[in-house]
């Protein structure tokens, strides 16, 4: 029927953590969670057309309405701080740490954001609006150049603490959020090579 759910999603084995046994969305408790270290990072990629990258000069993109990578750095990292007002089953988190890198390679813009928490939940969607808004700003910086920029992806490239660590096998070179490595660097302001979010190489 129209406007119903997939067969099966509200069964005992596929139940969804923001879905009640009445079928009703809700914030999942965590308040028997354990208070741990945890740590994320995601990744964006913003791909420009070549009359926007050929705007690029000294590892920054400037524009009249300001410096591009500066002011996405700054607004992914409001966003990563305000996620709970973004995301309505989020929890309000109290960050750590955030540290958002942009790299140009070739016509790509690559952006990561490393979060770090102490608490009963995951960063990982507080990671992911930060490179997410980020991107979003790039696009909205370069916009009067051209309107075919694409924003590729947004995903997530490790986390750590809670039930299970993650790591995405194709993020070789992806940042962390404890000062242990990283290409754009980590949430306390440490830059490195390579490592995820826990510091083990990618």
């Amino acid at each position: 029927m129209a406007g119903q759910p997939p067969r099966g999603i509200y069964n005992s084995r596929a139940m969804l953590t923001h879905i009640d046994s009445k079928r009703q969305p809700g914030m999942v408790d965590v308040a028997g969670k354990a208070v741990t270290e945890r740590t994320a990072t995601a990744r964006a990629v913003v791909v420009l057309p070549p009359e926007a990258a050929r705007q690029a000069e000294d590892g920054e993109i400037r524009t009249h309405k300001g410096p591009v990578f500066q002011t996405a750095i700054i607004a992914g990292t409001q966003a990563a701080k305000r996620t709970h007002e973004l995301i309505p089953f989020c929890h309000p988190l109290r960050l750590q740490g955030c540290r958002i890198g942009l790299d140009l390679e070739g016509n790509e813009i690559v952006i990561e954001c490393a979060v770090k928490v102490i608490g009963r939940t995951g960063a990982e969607m507080e990671a992911l609006t930060g490179a997410a808004v980020a991107a979003l700003t790039v696009y909205d910086m370069l916009k009067s150049v051209s309107r075919g920029i694409v924003i590729r992806e947004a995903r997530l490239v490790a986390k750590t603490g809670g039930k299970s660590d993650y790591a995405d096998g194709r993020a070789a070179e992806g940042g962390n959020a404890d000062g242990r490595g990283g290409k754009s660097g980590n949430a306390d302001g440490n830059a490195g090579e390579s490592g995820n979010a826990d510091g083990r190489a990618g």
